[in-house]
C-alpha cells in the first residue's frame, strides 16, 4: 500500500506578485480582474487592417513643398535626421519609467504641482470623458517646469526636471522649423508666425499604457484629434498608435530613431481645411507596457485664427469651448463648433 505522503500531488508555491502592478490605478486592476464592479467595456470600432507607409521627412534637408504635400495628403510624417541625442531619449524614457512604476498613491500623491501632474484614465485633465483610456502619465506645461521652484517630494526630480527641459528644447526648434516651413508652403502672415505657435510654452507628456489581460476589450486611447497646431510622438519598441486613413485604422509602426508628426485641428483651421487633422487612437498591449513621449504646440491664447471656413476666434476661446463641451457631452466637438456653416448644438 503507497504511503500517503507519495499519493499526494506535490505542492508549489502560488508565483510571485507582478511587482508592476502595484504602480496600476486601482480601476485598472479591477477591469483586468473583472471584479470590484467595473463596468463592461464598450464595443470596440474595427481594428487595424495592416501597417501604414509613413511618409519620411529630412530635418536637414527640409523642403517646403513636400512638406507641405504630406500635410494635405495625410496629416502627419515621419521626421528623420532630428537631432535629438539618442541618449537623451534613452536617459528620459528611463526616469519615466521609473516614476511611473512608483506605487499609485506615491504618483498620485507626489506629482501635484504647477509643474508637473498625474493623470490616469484619460489626459484631459479632470474632465469626465465618456470612454475610459487605458492610459496614465505625466503632464508638463513647459514654462511652468522652468519657473516652478516648489519643492517636489521625489528624489532625483532635479535630474528629471533637467531632462526634460532639454528635451522641451529640441522640441521648441523641432516645431518652430517645421512650423517656419509650413508657414512659407500656406504663404502664412509673417507677422502672425509668432502668436500661431508658442513653441517654447509647449505641453509636455509622458504616457504609460499599462499593459491589459483583456486588450480586446479597452482602447489604450480613444480615437480623436489632437488641438495642437501639432504634435510631436516619440514611441518606444512597442507600438500601438493607429490612424484613420480610407475608411480603415492602420498601424503606425514605430521606427528607431524617428518622430512621428501629426497635425492638430488648430493647423488645419490656420490652413482653411488645406492641411487634415489626423484622427489617432492607441491599441492596447496583452504583455507589455508602452511609454511615449509626446510634444504639443499651441498658438498664444490671445492670438485670433479665422479663414473662409472658419469663424473668427482666439486659441483661448477654442480651449473653453472644448472644456464645456467634454463636461455637456463626454467628448470634444472641436472645429465644427467654429465652422462658418456649422449649426451649434
Amino acid at each position: 500500500m503507497a504511503s500517503p505522503e507519495k499519493d499526494q500531488a506535490p505542492v508549489h508555491p502560488p508565483p510571485p506578485p507582478d511587482p508592476e502592478l502595484v504602480s496600476y490605478p486601482p480601476f485598472f486592476l479591477q477591469c483586468n480582474a473583472g471584479v470590484g464592479g467595473a463596468p463592461p467595456p464598450p464595443p470596440l470600432p474595427p481594428r487595424a487592417i495592416s501597417s501604414f507607409d509613413v511618409v519620411a521627412i529630412d530635418l536637414q534637408r527640409l523642403d517646403a513643398a513636400s512638406l507641405g504635400e504630406a500635410c494635405r495628403e495625410w496629416g502627419l510624417f515621419r521626421l528623420v535626421n532630428h537631432g535629438i541625442p539618442t541618449a537623451l531619449k534613452v536617459e528620459i524614457e528611463a526616469e519615466a519609467r521609473r516614476l511611473l512604476a512608483l506605487p499609485f498613491d506615491a504618483k498620485a500623491a507626489r506629482f501635484a504641482c504647477p509643474s508637473i501632474a498625474y493623470f490616469w484614465g484619460t489626459p484631459a485633465m479632470n474632465l469626465p470623458l465618456k470612454k475610459l483610456n487605458w492610459v496614465e502619465g505625466l503632464h508638463i506645461p513647459l514654462a511652468n517646469l522652468r519657473s516652478d521652484r516648489s519643492a517636489v517630494d521625489f528624489d532625483g526630480f532635479e535630474t528629471f526636471r533637467n531632462l526634460v527641459d532639454e528635451y522641451g528644447r529640441h522640441m521648441a526648434r523641432i516645431a518652430r522649423t517645421l512650423f517656419d516651413a509650413i508657414a512659407v508652403d500656406l504663404n502664412l502672415d509673417r507677422t502672425m508666425l509668432s502668436s500661431y505657435l508658442l513653441e517654447d510654452d509647449g505641453t509636455f507628456r509622458i504616457y504609460r499604457y499599462p499593459k491589459c489581460t483583456n486588450a480586446n476589450d479597452y482602447l489604450a486611447m480613444e480615437a480623436h484629434t489632437d488641438s495642437s497646431i501639432l504634435s510631436i510622438v516619440n514611441q518606444d519598441e512597442v507600438g500601438g498608435l493607429q490612424i484613420w486613413q480610407n475608411d480603415g485604422w492602420f498601424n503606425i509602426e514605430p521606427i528607431s530613431n524617428t518622430l512621428v508628426i501629426n497635425l492638430g485641428d488648430l493647423m488645419q483651421a490656420i490652413s482653411n481645411d488645406e492641411y487634415m487633422s489626423i484622427e489617432h487612437r492607441v491599441s492596447v498591449n496583452e504583455s507589455k507596457a508602452r511609454v511615449s513621449l509626446c510634444y504639443f504646440g499651441f498658438p498664444t491664447d490671445s492670438c485670433s485664427i479665422s479663414s473662409a471656413k472658419y469663424r473668427k476666434f482666439t486659441y483661448k476661446e477654442f480651449k473653453m469651448q472644448m472644456q464645456e463641451d467634454i463636461k455637456a457631452f463626454g467628448s470634444k466637438v472641436g472645429l465644427k463648433r467654429f465652422k462658418i456653416d456649422a449649426q451649434n448644438a
